[in-house]
């Protein structure tokens, strides 16, 4: 087996900053005692001289547009859980590692993704795409990974004897043992795992506790590990805080792009597509904006949820400021995997669909529709309405132009130069509507092609439609 353990030690930070390119001083702030301190700060706040562990009114004092906000570890879990969903692009098993890290098995899937450099290459542009830093580190054993990645040493290890090299080498304070644990066993002089391992075993135990133990053989892989699999809940809801409020609504797409690709891997493990997409831009003191996006098919394609989203915001005006926004995807759809065309030939597919979506974002969902035969023979009644893209739609008898008019206008027969017909037609005799025409395709006097009838009880001529 293999573990890529991936930590994000600015997690608490992230879920507040990560919505805005450009964010001014920021810093999370954690009640410790009877007064609050700076626990994170982004590069803004350390720039003025703000660093974690500083009193909140030392900061404030040092940066006057300092934004502090209160840690949110309720934020925090579903930032992580939706990066366990992104996660699952590359793999079903992925273990949540609280409160700020992911556990990966990759070693059954590496050959999927053409190889651990290409696997991490993918991570890297995943995470840095969604506005998250992080440290990572590969190994035999989860524990043994979540160690290496704590202590910032992005490596990759295959070998059990390599790791034990590795891990002795690492400071003890990395360790998930009590405070009194580590300061007493550096109180002894151990200050490593390494000076851990060469103490007496039974005295260890006897002074420190089996639990220190126990992580250490499980580090090692003396000692099996049970890791509980992320499962993703049946519909992907996520939440995104805005640095500072929002005025035009383009501007929100930065922040939906951080979202989107979470959307993607949640899909993916799904093995789903979305067929409609709700962005829920929040206000202050007015209702907020819904927007939805409407697939003809449904998908999973980030770049193509992008490029609808680009369209809607374009094409939106906001009531009042945003300071948060909410993608949803409610309707999870089976999506079955389709494999590449290995002939490609330079046509992308889903381009009339991709027409479809953008046409209706630019003229209304009612103003696009299908159309698809009826059982009449009517003009008029032998076509309905459909769903856009719907597998039942048809163009019908090409011998018949798409285009009729909404009433038939009188015309004389003189003008016409007759091509084809007749074609005759009578029907509608059981609901008080029955016709009685013979059709001819004919050319007017300006070349277009028209389509025209004789009214067999009257004797006079209509045109009824036109041809492209």
């Amino acid at each position: 087996m293999l573990w890529l353990a991936l930590h994000f030690p600015s997690l608490s930070l992230e879920v507040f900053s990560r919505g805005s390119a450009a964010a001014g001083p920021l810093a999370v702030s954690e009640k410790l005692g009877n007064r609050s301190c700076v626990t994170a700060c982004n590069e803004a706040a350390s720039a003025c001289g703000i660093r974690p562990g500083m009193p909140v009114a030392a900061a404030q004092a040092l940066a006057a547009a300092l934004i502090v906000r209160a840690r949110d570890p309720v934020a925090e879990q579903e930032s992580l859980a939706g990066l366990a969903a992104w996660a699952g692009r590359f793999t079903p098993a992925v273990s949540l590692q609280l409160p700020d890290g992911l556990l990966l098995e990759i070693g059954s899937c590496l050959s999927l993704h053409r190889g651990l450099d290409n696997l991490l290459g993918q991570v890297r542009s995943g995470l840095s795409e969604m506005g998250y830093a992080f440290t990572h580190a590969c190994a035999p054993t989860p524990h043994g990974a979540w160690l290496l990645a704590l202590a910032g040493m992005e490596t990759a290890i295959r070998a059990s004897a390599q790791l034990e090299q590795m891990l002795a080498a690492l400071p003890v304070r990395l360790l998930a043992q009590p405070q009194e644990i580590l300061a007493s066993l550096e109180m002894v002089g151990a200050h490593t795992l390494g000076d851990c391992l060469r103490l007496p075993r039974a005295g260890v135990a006897r002074r420190f506790g089996q639990a220190l133990l126990n992580e250490l053989d499980r580090a090692l892989g003396r000692l099996p590990e049970a890791r509980e699999f992320f499962m993703p809940p049946p519909s992907f809801e996520r939440r995104l805080e805005l640095p500072a409020q929002v005025h035009e609504a383009e501007a929100l797409l930065f922040a939906a792009r951080r979202l989107l690709p979470e959307l993607e891997g949640f899909l993916n493990l799904r093995q789903a597509g979305v067929q409609e997409l709700e962005l829920i831009c929040c206000h202050e003191d007015v209702p907020d904006t819904v927007l939805k996006l409407g697939f003809v098919q449904p998908t999973r394609a980030v770049d193509r949820m992008l490029l609808l989203l680009r369209e809607t915001l374009g094409r939106t005006r906001l009531s009042a400021p945003v300071h948060t926004i909410m993608l949803n995807a409610r309707h999870i759809v089976p999506l079955a995997a389709s494999s590449a065309d290995m002939f490609q030939d330079g046509v992308e597919e889903g381009d009339v669909n991709l027409l479809l979506e953008r046409l209706r974002i630019r003229l209304g969902k009612e103003a696009v529709h299908g159309i698809a035969p009826a059982a009449d023979h009517r003009p008029e009644q032998a076509s309905r309405h459909c769903e856009a893209g719907d597998d039942a739609a048809s163009p019908g008898n090409l011998q018949r132009p798409l285009w009729l008019l909404p009433k038939p206008l009188p015309c004389q027969e003189g003008q016409l130069a007759l091509k084809t017909g007749p074609e005759r037609i009578e029907s509608g005799w059981w609901d008080g509507r029955d016709v009685a025409r013979d059709y001819y395709v004919a050319q007017g006097r300006n070349g277009s092609r028209l389509w025209v009838y004789c009214d067999r009880v009257s004797g006079a001529w209509f045109v009824h439609g036109l041809f492209a």
